[in-house]
């Protein structure tokens, strides 16, 4: 007599073989992935590649690296190859379309940013695509050096530091008071119109609120297409940032034939604003900066000045806020300088500036916590060898800047904000990126941390932010931001 239970085990037995040989199948799927990459080396390097695996085909890694980073936790993606691999520091995956090898070890991480005999700008195809093959990202190392050397002065220089000033005070002004008046606001959307507002009159010499308010829009679709795979289809967002591009470009050439024709009448502007910079300034060979290059260098500095500065700046106001005697000392310090101002001064000067040692202390551990950029990319250029691992020629390699800012053994309770670690403390190089290392330092670094600091001088000293919604859920790409933008009140502080 067949019973009951004979009958479950003879529907669980099927079951359970074809679970298992999906399981099987999965597994072997991802091996074949990996093989069919690995038996393109030679014996030598394959032999000598990381720990790590090559996921999927054709996604890859992808999935788990997107799941980590759109959850509240995205250092899991990481931490589970830590787990698997134990702490190597370098490990092989298959990412963004390539294979990749990923270094979190700061000595390793620091190898590879500085030696650019062995490694070149690897940055993905979406990246490449939407930057601009002429900007720092994509062109070659002489080709970068020549490219930094020429815009340097213009862009992070003393004197144009000097020149942006002002008007970035009274942006700060005029933009918290009006906050103040507003009510509940969006604090990151705002910060990010108010850093787009000061880059569009840096570098374009453009206040026009229509244009100013359709770019800022059009760079949003532009930077969120920058860690997305290339999928080039409607709905995606690779496609959406395609088209950003496109339209960036056709405003940008707009602007600049402008000039050009301005130019052949004789006409010498008075007020020279970057685009003017960019077309003046020539190489020791009497080379000038083609439109290509000009309107990608445009693009590359308007994007990272408009979503860097921003969220730094909102991530920086949230901790103060958040730590009161981090918040009270940073304001001793802003006081302190106010004081000993001139009467007769109307405003900051880079040398009030230069006096802000403990809120660019502030910065700095914003910066290391907040990781706004989280990854650097690079490309083998030749078979390498790393502490014994193999990294081949042409695969792609990722510098997790991540890893390194929040590593317990270089920083004692990484997660915990505290600019005073910064005391007498000078960290090794390659141990804390937050701009880039060396060579790859990011072009813009002072200018964006002119923009914090001169926001937070004017925050400190008359008025405080509250949290409408503090335990909002933190979205972690493009950039790290709370899902609700920062949904807040700014409160100005009455005199005493």
């Amino acid at each position: 007599m067949v019973t009951m239970r004979d009958e479950a085990w003879g529907l669980l037995l099927p079951l359970a073989a074809l679970v298992a040989a999906i399981w099987v199948a999965c597994g072997g799927a991802r091996r074949l992935h990996g093989w069919a990459w690995e038996r393109r080396l030679g014996a030598a390097a394959r032999g000598c590649l990381p720990p790590g695996d090559m996921g999927w085909p054709l996604v890859g890694n992808m999935w788990a690296f997107l799941r980590a980073f759109k959850s509240h936790d995205p250092d899991a993606f990481i931490a589970s190859f830590h787990r698997r691999y134990g702490h190597t520091g370098i490990y092989k995956a298959f990412m963004f379309g390539n294979p990749t090898i990923m270094v979190t070890a700061p000595e390793i991480c620091k190898q590879i940013l500085m030696d650019d005999d062995h490694f070149v700008p690897g940055w993905p195809k979406s990246t490449n695509e939407l930057i601009g093959k002429k900007s720092f990202i994509a062109i070659g190392v002489e080709e970068h050096k020549r490219l930094r050397r020429l815009t340097a002065n213009p862009i992070n220089g003393y004197e144009a530091l000097n020149t942006y000033l002002q008007f970035i005070e009274n942006t700060v002004l005029s933009s918290l008071e009006r906050w103040a008046s507003m009510g509940s606001i969006e604090f990151l959307t705002e910060l990010r119109r108010f850093t787009f507002r000061i880059i569009m009159k840096i570098f374009l010499c453009s206040e026009d609120e229509i244009l100013m308010e359709s770019l800022e829009s059009v760079y949003t679709n532009l930077n969120y297409g920058m860690r997305a795979m290339a999928i080039n289809f409607p709905g995606f967002a690779y496609h959406r940032a395609l088209k950003a591009r496109r339209t960036l470009v056709a405003v940008l050439q707009g602007v600049l034939d402008e000039r050009k024709a301005t130019r052949t009448k004789s006409f010498t502007p008075t007020k020279k604003d970057m685009m003017d910079r960019l077309m003046d300034i020539e190489d020791e060979n009497g080379r000038k900066l083609s439109d290509e290059e000009i309107i990608d260098v445009l693009i590359m500095y308007l994007n990272a000045g408009h979503e860097s500065s921003g969220h730094i700046t909102m991530w920086a106001t949230v901790f103060l806020q958040e730590n009161p005697e981090i918040f009270e000392q940073a304001k001793l310090e802003q006081e302190e300088i106010q004081r000993n101002m001139p009467p007769t001064q109307k405003g900051l000067t880079m040398k009030e500036i230069r006096k802000m040692e403990y809120l660019s202390k502030v910065i700095d551990e914003t910066l290391r916590i907040v990781n706004i950029s989280f990854v650097s990319f690079r490309q083998a250029t030749k078979d390498t060898y790393i502490n014994g691992y193999s990294i081949p020629m042409g695969w792609k390699i990722q510098v997790w800047y991540r890893s390194v800012n929040l590593d317990p053994q270089l920083y004692p309770d990484p997660k915990k904000f505290n600019p005073s670690r910064w005391n007498d403390f000078i960290p090794k190089a390659g141990s804390f990126l937050a701009f880039g290392a060396g060579s790859r330092l990011c072009p813009g670094n002072e200018l964006a941390k002119l923009e914090i600091s001169v926001f937070l001088h004017h925050f400190l000293l008359k008025y405080q932010l509250t949290r409408l919604n503090p335990h909002c859920q933190v979205r972690y790409l493009p950039h790290p931001r709370p899902v609700d933008n920062c949904l807040a009140k700014i409160t100005r502080i009455k005199d005493e």
